[in-house]
């Protein structure tokens, strides 16, 4: 007779049930549209900090459906963090944001993205311009000590409509500067090269605007003290967000003398273009 075992929380194991599964470790909402969590990491995975993979969960019709998100994390992680929207009747977000820890999700583990150091070429100032979820490649970045190898300088833009859609940037620089482990990999110090530049277009905040409009009228140089606005000499830039920001941005940047890059081809900004939040 086989020996009936009683199941506990040490032996019940959820065996994968979706392909390329990895199981969620933390969920986090921020406001009734934004959320973060945290997954596994598939031993296998190798990534470039601002990459972004595939993920997602079965359909209603059973296949898997997936779409790309930057991965939050660095890549020396030992999980792996995501950002995303709420869509109430997205096709995804509309399943992905009640996901709770021990929930799996589908990662296909192949990444991929322009949002990455050999894209650009050496420079001094490197400056990151996100809107809304956009800040997730960021998020990686900020974490990643070739960015404080490669630059004296480091401004993150973020533009979202309210305040509290920019507690999850504003937090995470925040853990960042009092980061020891962050310390010990990067050096002391590293952190005061960061400059933190939130504007908000609808609630009434401490600095309020678009950042496109921003810098058109030399608003943001003047605020952080920087003459002459961006040059190609010394500037680099990474942007994610909407399309049209998207285009803004590019078209600023451009008018400064600068010109985008790719992985195949390093210049002074590159664009994600397959951010979808």
């Amino acid at each position: 007779m086989t020996e009936m075992k009683p199941v506990t929380e040490a032996t019940a194991v959820k065996a994968p049930v979706l392909p390329d599964a990895q199981t969620v470790t933390d969920v986090k909402h921020w406001t009734e549209s934004l959320f973060s969590f945290r997954v596994t990491r598939p031993a296998s995975l190798r990534f470039r900090s601002g990459e972004f993979v595939m993920i997602g969960l079965l359909g209603d019709n059973g296949k898997p459906l997936l779409r790309a998100y930057s991965i939050a994390s660095p890549s020396w992680d030992e999980e792996l963090e995501f950002y995303s929207i709420k869509v109430q009747d997205g096709p995804l977000t509309s399943k992905l944001q009640h996901i709770k820890p021990g929930d799996q999700i589908i990662l296909r583990p192949k990444p991929v993205g322009t949002l990455v150091h050999d894209a650009l070429l050496p420079g001094k100032r490197l400056w990151f311009f996100a809107t809304g979820t956009g800040f997730a490649p960021f998020a990686s970045l900020l974490r990643e000590p070739q960015t404080y190898e490669d630059y004296d300088e480091v401004i993150i833009t973020h533009t979202c409509r309210e305040v509290a859609e920019l507690e999850y940037g504003k937090q995470l620089i925040e853990n960042i500067r009092q980061d020891e482990l962050l310390t010990e990999l990067i050096g002391e110090g590293f952190a005061d090269k960061i400059r933190y530049y939130p504007t908000t277009t609808r609630e009434q905040s401490p600095k309020m605007g678009r950042i496109t409009n921003l810098l058109k009228d030399g608003t943001v140089f003047a605020d952080l003290g920087i003459e002459g606005g961006i040059k190609p000499e010394t500037d680099r830039a990474m942007v994610c967000g909407s399309l049209a920001f998207n285009l803004d941005i590019k078209e600023i940047l451009e008018e400064f003398g600068l010109r985008e890059g790719a992985n195949s081809e390093p210049k002074e900004f590159v664009i994600e273009k397959a951010f979808v939040g």
